[in-house]
């Protein structure tokens, strides 16, 4: 395994930011790790790289222990971090030597040529890191994280900042890069996870709450269906929450609902009865599966 994490636990004073927290990710596996703000995502990225120390347990990362082997780890891992941190009055090319002397690159400056063309740094090469906007700072981090060929990939949230086509743009970088490394990324951005990531973890409150393949996630939440509903008044949502199959109902604005129903059931016939029963008129109802948004609030708020 590339990522090991067996039973992690991390304590800052009387907090627990991490909770027995155990996982793998496999050689060419691009895994998404989630969670919602102080779930503990940056407090695992931080102790696989070698940052802080965890209080319990044990990790390793391309074999290599992270308290014991800390040396081994960095070189074997390529960090982009959220608060991305740059020499901003260096040139792109400059700040890219200067990390590639850092690794102890072989072969400098193609190396460099060849990051600068993978994350389409091609026009913006010669300038100052701080010259740069937000989302071509994201690119060299990126350039940064892959210049020594790391085996293992860990990026925190690595398309701030970027535009829509600079999104797509790295999105397919990042899966290019998952043919042959592992890859572990946090983001917020639903649509990045089911388009790039082969596996999802989701971590709440320090604790595993989902760790499945980003195809079957929509089923651990126990509803994988949701009717779309308006109503030409507001209705009882008592007594829809009464309707068989039913587990859960949402008032999206005005009259228009959101039904969660359990897995296999088709509330579609009962709602239109409930609705002559209280002579009310249906504008429109539609049927669609959880997406991974969805799937994602009602593991992490309950």
């Amino acid at each position: 395994m590339s990522i090991t994490v067996k039973n992690v636990t991390k304590i800052y004073g009387e907090q627990k930011a991490l909770n027995d927290v155990s996982f793998e990710v496999k050689p060419g596996e691009i895994v998404g790790f989630l969670g919602p703000n102080g779930a503990g995502k940056s407090t695992m990225m931080k102790i696989l790289t070698c940052f802080i120390p965890q209080t319990l347990g044990e990790a390793f990362v391309s074999g290599h222990n992270v308290e014991e082997q800390p040396m081994k780890v960095k070189k074997s891992i390529g960090y982009l971090p959220e608060h991305n941190p740059q020499y901003l009055e260096m040139y792109v090319k400059e700040y890219l030597l200067f990390c590639a002397g850092l690794h102890n690159v072989e072969n400098k400056k193609e190396r460099i040529k060849e990051m600068i063309d993978l994350v389409g740094l091609e026009k913006e090469q010669n300038k100052k890191i701080g010259a740069l906007s937000k989302g071509y700072r994201q690119r060299v981090g990126l350039a940064q994280a892959l210049l020594h060929d790391p085996e293992v990939l860990i990026l925190d949230e690595p398309t701030t900042g970027l535009d829509p086509n600079q999104i797509v743009e790295i999105r397919n970088v990042i899966k290019n890069i998952g043919r042959e490394k592992t890859v572990m990324m946090s983001t917020h951005i639903m649509q990045e996870v089911e388009a790039i990531c082969d596996r999802v973890i989701i971590i709440n409150k320090g604790e595993i709450v989902a760790d499945k393949p980003t195809t079957e996630l929509r089923k651990v939440s126990g509803a994988s269906q949701l009717i779309e509903v308006e109503f030409d008044t507001d209705p009882n949502i008592e007594l829809i929450n009464k309707i068989e199959g039913v587990t859960r109902v949402q008032n999206v604005h005005g009259t228009h609902y959101r039904i969660e129903c359990e897995t296999g059931s088709d509330v579609r016939p009962l709602i239109f009865e409930f609705a002559v029963e209280q002579k009310m008129k249906v504008l429109q109802l539609n049927s669609e599966e959880m997406n991974l948004e969805d799937v994602f609030q009602k593991l992490t708020k309950g």
